[in-house]
């Protein structure tokens, strides 16, 4: 029995398909007899003829940005990020991308260049200050920086934000959380028996909504995901590039940080390519192909930075 969600590996050496969604039996049928589109009809109930929807909005003002912005383990980076917007962070294994994200988001320590929020000089100190600044950081390892596996989706939901539903006598306001957190398995779809169910028991793409959910909680201005999503099935990608252009549409800034290709291209406004740990440049939506990012991330610079 060979369980995975990488399809390609499935036509390579499997004979017969078993697919189960929520839980139920869909059905099962002999390899030959299926291609990757049928897979996926049966994984999420409808056939995905454009698996990556792309939500044109309107980009507000600059929300996020940077000049020469300097780290232990980023150097010279130029960025900026408008509201309303998913600027996809591109680049090869090494480029300093994750960096980066740890970096706006006070884990590693700003030591050059300037940062502005909002149109304000800022320096984001540790990541309690960055969640005080309206900055929310999706980790690309759930598992291991991301959740809790053995507490409850609940607690995960509300841990960096308790002291918002402290009382007095520092008690907490149990009611309060709870329409919080039940607000946001509702409007994230999360698929659970419950508030109290532990998050390790969840499937992968829920466990990540929950990550999500995590971020959302702190009302962040500048959202970065980092590998959204990563080790989840096709149809709850679907799901959560659709969470990721609602949030779009209600103004936020994203980075989106991506080794996914087709990801990329197909749900960024504009692709920032890291090199070296620092943006080589920056393509539009128009500019940007498989080709023309592969060339900054090894160092070329054929083209335009924006």
């Amino acid at each position: 029995v060979y369980i995975s969600h990488r399809l390609s590996e499935v036509f390579q050496i499997c004979d017969r398909v078993t697919v189960l969604r929520d839980g139920t039996f869909i059905g099962e049928k002999p390899v030959p007899e299926l291609d990757e589109d049928g897979i996926i009809e049966m994984m999420v109930g409808r056939r995905l003829e454009d698996q990556i929807p792309y939500l044109k909005v309107e980009a507000g003002e600059v929300l996020l940005r940077l000049e020469g912005l300097e780290s232990e383990v980023c150097g010279g980076v130029d960025l900026d990020v408008h509201s309303g917007e998913i600027v996809g962070l591109a680049g090869l294994m090494g480029a300093g991308r994750t960096e980066l994200a740890l970096t706006l988001f006070g884990i590693h320590q700003q030591s050059g260049g300037s940062m502005e929020l909002g149109g304000r000089k800022a320096k984001v100190s540790s990541p309690a200050d960055a969640i005080e600044k309206g900055i929310a950081y999706v980790s690309e390892d759930r598992k291991q920086l991301g959740l809790f596996l053995g507490m409850s989706v609940k607690d995960n939901i509300t841990l960096p934000v308790l002291k918002k539903f402290e009382t007095i006598l520092f008690r907490t306001d149990d009611s309060g959380r709870n329409e919080a957190v039940d607000k946001y398995i509702g409007d994230l779809s999360i698929k659970t028996y419950g508030r109290n169910q532990r998050v390790g028991n969840l499937s992968g793409g829920n466990q990540q909504k929950v990550s999500i959910a995590r971020g959302l909680m702190t009302k962040p201005r500048l959202l970065i995901l980092d590998e959204p999503t990563r080790g989840v099935d096709v149809g709850a990608k679907k799901e959560i590039y659709k969470l990721i252009n609602q949030f779009k549409a209600e103004g936020l800034a994203i980075i989106m940080i991506s080794s996914e290709m087709p990801e990329l291209l197909g749900m960024s406004d504009r692709i920032a390519v890291m090199h070296n740990n620092r943006v080589e440049g920056v393509l539009s939506r128009d500019e940007a192909t498989q080709e023309s990012i592969m060339k900054l991330a090894v160092g070329i610079k054929e083209n335009r930075r924006d």
